[in-house]
């Protein structure tokens, strides 16, 4: 057992939506991740996401409305709801999610990770 902290972890890293794998909890990976800009619409078919704002606001769009999270608040997006989140400025978020979610989804991009760092 090791504690971890969120801002070394954070600040060993500085590209935009590319997660790091931080840590395991039963078959589900904990990721860091900082983004700006606008990411691309996905969803993911099988599994749930949880973002969780360590600092920063960012904007989740779905279809009909869009979700605005500020540092220390998270959203439970279901398998299956089509996303596209969006950061004004830097933010850092905290992803949980099973080790096989794909980063985005079926949809592949100039954005697409097909493999997670661990740091």
């Amino acid at each position: 057992m090791k504690k971890i902290n969120l801002k070394e972890k954070f600040d060993l890293f500085s590209d935009y939506w590319n997660p790091k794998i931080i840590g395991e909890v039963n078959g589900h990976d904990i990721k860091l991740a900082k983004v700006k800009g606008e990411f691309v619409w996905h969803n993911h078919k099988n599994e749930d996401e949880l973002f969780y704002i360590v600092k920063g606001t960012l904007i989740i769009k779905f279809h009909k409305e869009e979700i605005e999270l500020n540092e220390g608040e998270m959203l439970i997006v279901p398998k299956g709801v089509e996303h596209k989140p969006i950061a004004k400025n830097e933010v850092w978020i905290l992803l949980f999610e099973p080790g096989s979610t794909k980063h985005t989804g079926e949809v592949k991009s100039k954005l697409t990770v097909e493999k997670y760092e661990k740091i």
